[in-house]
């Protein structure tokens, strides 16, 4: 079916578990025949990835005692920084017409007219001059195709390493000093850039890729229990902070699509109580692959081999098998 309704949503709020709890319901209540671009912000925050470990991606008691909210996202990836100076934007599509590059040509489209050449470069980043002012990512599932991005205009920069612990084999990878070094502000490169004039660009951008027969506009909350069941899980502790990492073996290993961390215990000469942290940005296939190798007797190359059987056209696993077999810190 093609796109027939374009749906344009702002949200009036600044908090980061009310907006995250909004793009999940749309993607919940996005029609076959429709299109939504979502565009929010948040005040003071940082956002990890679904598989992420807070504890050591983000300094959480000086959040705490300093005022920053920590949220956790439902996609993939890594942690980052959200102010006032940043604009998120949201596509929300039916699975049969996403692609990313068709929306990445909606942001890239809207920053030509803005003034600001940009490009994709890496995994999931927007650039500017090599330097990066947007990260993405994704979730597909049965019905929809969510694809999320920042934009940073004129955020404050300095605090990203007082709230942010980076893993320096991430920036060796990249070939940078620091995660400041590596980011910029698109103020930076069209030096009358604000926030409120992204708006109408990004709109209109949007509505000239898939404009369709109508538009609607949103700016107001829904108000409704499956909304305030989804507000109540993005602000619990458990959502959160999860589980804690504490356990008997932890691995650690960074690959190209991105870091790893297996924290387990061993009972009955078995796995027990898995928890793969990554900021791999394929967030459900890292839960697909805690939960196989959750309950195998602990043996890497029986490890290895399940991995191979659940998940055989995927690279990503075919990795960590190969880790399994052949780092000799791993040996059973």
């Amino acid at each position: 079916m093609d796109v027939v309704r374009a749906r344009l949503v702002r949200s009036p709020m600044c908090n980061p578990w009310r907006n995250l709890a909004w793009e999940e319901y749309l993607t919940k209540n996005c029609a076959d025949d429709e299109a939504i671009f979502y565009l929010w912000q948040n005040a003071h925050t940082v956002v990890i990835g679904r598989n992420q470990n807070a504890w050591a991606e983000c300094r959480v008691e000086l959040m705490e005692k300093e005022g920053v909210t920590l949220a956790r996202r439902s996609t993939g990836g890594g942690a980052v920084y959200h102010d006032l100076g940043n604009l998120n934007f949201s596509f929300v599509v039916p699975r049969g017409h996403y692609d990313m590059t068709r929306q990445l040509n909606v942001i890239l489209s809207a920053l030509r007219a803005l003034g600001v050449n940009a490009e994709f470069t890496g995994r999931n980043d927007l650039t500017v001059d090599g330097r990066k002012f947007s990260g993405n990512a994704y979730q597909l599932t049965r019905r929809v195709g969510l694809h999320h991005g920042t934009l940073l205009v004129d955020s404050n920069m300095s605090v990203l390493p007082r709230y942010l612990n980076v893993d320096p084999e991430k920036l060796k990878s990249k070939g940078v000093k620091s995660v400041a070094s590596r980011v910029v502000n698109l103020k930076e490169a069209a030096p009358s850039l604000t926030v409120e004039k992204m708006y109408a660009p990004l709109e209109e951008a949007f509505l000239a890729e898939y404009g369709g027969d109508r538009v609607t506009r949103e700016n107001s909350l829904p108000d409704d229990d499956l909304y305030r069941e989804l507000y109540a899980r993005y602000g619990s502790r458990e959502w959160l902070l999860g589980r804690s990492p504490q356990c008997e073996a932890a691995l650690r290993r960074r690959f190209a699509w991105g870091g790893v961390q297996l924290c387990f215990d061993i009972e009955d000469a078995a796995v027990k109580d898995l928890r793969v942290f990554s900021d791999a940005m394929d967030g459900e296939l890292i839960q697909a692959a805690e939960r196989c190798l959750d309950g195998q007797a602990f043996d890497w190359n029986v490890l290895a081999e399940a991995l191979e059987r659940a998940f055989p056209q995927q690279a990503e696993m075919g990795d960590l098998a190969a880790w399994f077999r052949e780092h000799p810190a791993l040996q059973a």
